[in-house]
């Protein structure tokens, strides 16, 4: 290559580069304008759950066949939450015991899951659990210690939860604050009196003793600020 021709390859070499830093720039800003804004903080105070967004599923081994889950379809919970101090959170959940729905089980099956050989939900109607304090395992992960109170027996269980996010309300189309929590935790039913089916050690033959449950839930909670300085 002669130095004329090197001197023009040259050129053309950096000139490619700083329309490339230019077009790079350019795509940059485009994607920085674009990009949604950061979403303020949700606000401390009482948080009720939104139905419409919360499951509730339960696993349980069926026999070393198969791992049947199912869920409850009634529910409810109040929550006291701060973004800004997770660990003082309090939360009281409250399930209906007759709402566990057994999609396509044979009458006898559902009479017996009903009955006083399990859930006995003429007898105890509600599942309670209530928190006692938490533990924070991350930045937005914690443990959430409390007591569940089933079949007539109240013992210690822990929710391993995560915070999702959430925000201050949005005006004109989610007028309050909404958070959001994933959570899943398990309990052995033979510890709440339940112990009927459960297999012989060494065998599978019955329905398991570990009941593997996971939670998806949003909360509605304070009015977003201009939407409460409007009503007043």
């Amino acid at each position: 290559m002669n130095t004329t021709t090197h001197t023009v390859f040259r050129r053309f070499a950096a000139g490619a580069v700083v329309v490339l830093l230019g077009a790079y720039g350019t795509l940059s800003r485009a994607a920085d304008a674009s990009a949604p804004p950061t979403m303020p903080a949700p606000p401390a105070g009482m948080y009720q759950i939104e139905k419409s967004h919360a499951s509730l599923q339960l696993r349980v081994n069926h026999m070393g066949f198969s791992t049947y889950t199912t869920r409850f379809s009634r529910f409810d919970a109040n929550l006291t939450f701060d973004p800004s101090n997770i660990p003082a959170s309090k939360l009281v959940a409250t399930v209906d015991a007759a709402s566990l729905q057994m999609d396509e089980a044979p009458k006898m099956c559902v009479d017996i899951v009903q009955g006083d050989k399990f859930l006995d939900t003429k007898k105890y109607p509600k599942i309670v659990f209530r928190s006692e304090k938490i533990r924070m395992t991350g930045a937005k992960s914690f443990d959430i210690v409390g007591t569940l109170e089933l079949h007539g027996v109240t013992r210690p269980l822990v929710l391993n939860a995560t915070y999702n996010g959430g925000y201050p309300g949005m005006a004109d189309m989610d007028p309050h604050a909404r958070i959001g929590f994933s959570a899943h935790g398990s309990f052995k039913r033979s510890d709440f009196g339940m112990g009927y089916a459960v297999p012989a050690p060494g065998t599978t033959m019955g329905v398991g003793d570990t009941i593997d449950f996971s939670i998806e839930a949003e909360f509605s909670g304070p009015p977003l600020a201009t939407a409460a300085s409007k009503a007043h």
